[in-house]
């Protein structure tokens, strides 16, 4: 089951795709006793009754008009998150490799590296990139798997991780490499404004069961950059909700990037950064395609 955020005639509403993924199911059709205003206030509220209610339409064909997608505009299932997003760094072995080679001062860290990213609005997919050459040159995409937590919960053991989830989503952790070197931390060269871009859907956990293994994408101007798959992990997402948890508060809503395989601009010799003009696109296969445009 995908949620969907999309703007129609002035207003934006939330939907759930068919399974054709050509047309939008409004909650306010298949829900018509709730009100659901933002995705934030769904994955809040959303009962167990009502998602099995919204499963038996999606599979049944409910009796409720539906939106051609081409006649709307899909906006990011979450456009202002709650906190900063939460993000796990060099979670491959392959990129830790690669970013070992490419950042000054790196150094393979025996356990997950944690750290946040600012994000004032997230964009969705069509959604425009602003480089900034005059800050930085090296402008460079990470497509990641995305966990949004479902529940409120601190010290939550592995074992029970799954139950925190709300579902997934396709992110882009876009990065000013120069920014990062010269700050000897990540938070400034992936912070800038227009640099989280998430979509074009939320994928329901229970149509991504754990252990979670999805494949995982990306691409500069149609040629394949970034091409792995999530069981490939250096650390899996129950161990991830586990420490991010332990001492720490998480809230529905909350963004997890849970990190990026190799294959990034830096990482080719000589690098490929991104520049104006060009177009990324990650893509989850679960769950959709993500297509942003530099300008």
């Amino acid at each position: 089951m995908k949620f969907i955020r999309y703007e129609q005639a002035d207003k934006t509403q939330i939907g759930i795709l068919n399974q054709a993924g050509t047309d939008i199911l409004p909650l306010s059709g298949l829900l018509p006793h709730r009100s659901y205003a933002t995705m934030q206030e769904l994955i809040e509220n959303i009962t167990g009754d009502e998602l099995a209610q919204l499963k038996t339409a999606l599979h049944t064909g409910a009796a409720c008009p539906s939106v051609p997608t081409a006649q709307v505009k899909i906006l990011p299932p979450i456009d202002k998150p709650i906190h900063d997003i939460l993000c796990v760094g060099v979670n491959y072995r392959d990129h830790q490799k690669e970013a070992s080679e490419a950042l000054n001062d790196f150094k393979a860290a025996p356990r997950a590296v944690y750290f946040a990213k600012r994000a004032i609005r997230i964009l969705g997919d069509g959604g425009e990139i602003q480089s900034r050459p005059d800050l930085d040159d090296q402008l460079d995409y990470e497509v990641e798997l995305s966990v949004i937590i479902g529940r409120r919960g601190k010290d939550i053991p592995k074992e029970e991780a799954e139950n925190y989830i709300f579902g997934y989503s396709v992110f882009n952790d876009i990065s000013s490499r120069r920014l990062q070197n010269q700050h000897g931390q990540w938070f400034k060269g992936k912070s800038l404004d227009t640099y989280t871009a998430m979509g074009p859907v939320i994928l329901h956990k229970s149509a991504l069961p754990f252990p979670v293994e999805a494949d995982v994408r990306s691409y500069v101007n149609n040629e394949k950059r970034q091409d792995s798959n999530t069981r490939f992990f250096l650390t899996d997402l129950p161990q991830i909700i586990e420490d991010l948890s332990r001492g720490m508060t998480l809230e529905p809503g909350d963004i997890i990037a849970t990190g990026t395989p190799a294959g990034v601009g830096m990482g080719f010799r000589p690098p490929r950064f991104m520049k104006a003009g060009d177009c990324v696109t990650c893509e989850i296969p679960p769950i959709g395609t993500l297509t942003n445009y530099i300008i």
